[in-house]
């Protein structure tokens, strides 16, 4: 249970700090964060309930350790998934930054070098 609360609590202040750059990141990563999380908590709840599940075993420590083992080999991929989209998200900013720097250096007020 603290580690649900505690996954809980970690998701809250990620989604808030994540939540004030959203608006400016294009649909596409959007959907693909989204989607990876969904599968994060997918695989969150049932760990969670299969580690629940080792308390009614013999073997508690064994069991959790298994479910642990198993919990990381699912969340590796998503890991990997989410690497690709913050690498996809940061090429985005900088095409978004270069073009806003390019059009300000076009401007017809923008200062001439000397």
């Amino acid at each position: 249970m603290k580690t649900l609360a505690s996954v809980l609590a970690c998701l809250s202040i990620a989604a808030g700090a994540w939540a004030q750059a959203v608006d400016d990141v294009p649909a596409e990563i959007r959907q693909q964060r989204d989607a990876l999380a969904q599968e994060r908590s997918r695989i969150n709840q049932s760990h969670e309930l299969q580690a629940t599940a080792c308390w009614q075993k013999f073997a508690v420590n064994d069991c959790l350790a298994a479910v642990r083992k198993s919990k990381r080999a699912q969340l590796d991929p998503i890991h990997q998934k989410e690497l690709a989209i913050n690498a996809q998200e940061r090429a985005w900013r900088t095409r978004q930054r270069d073009e806003r720097l390019q059009n300000k250096a076009s401007e017809p007020g923008a200062r001439s070098e000397q």
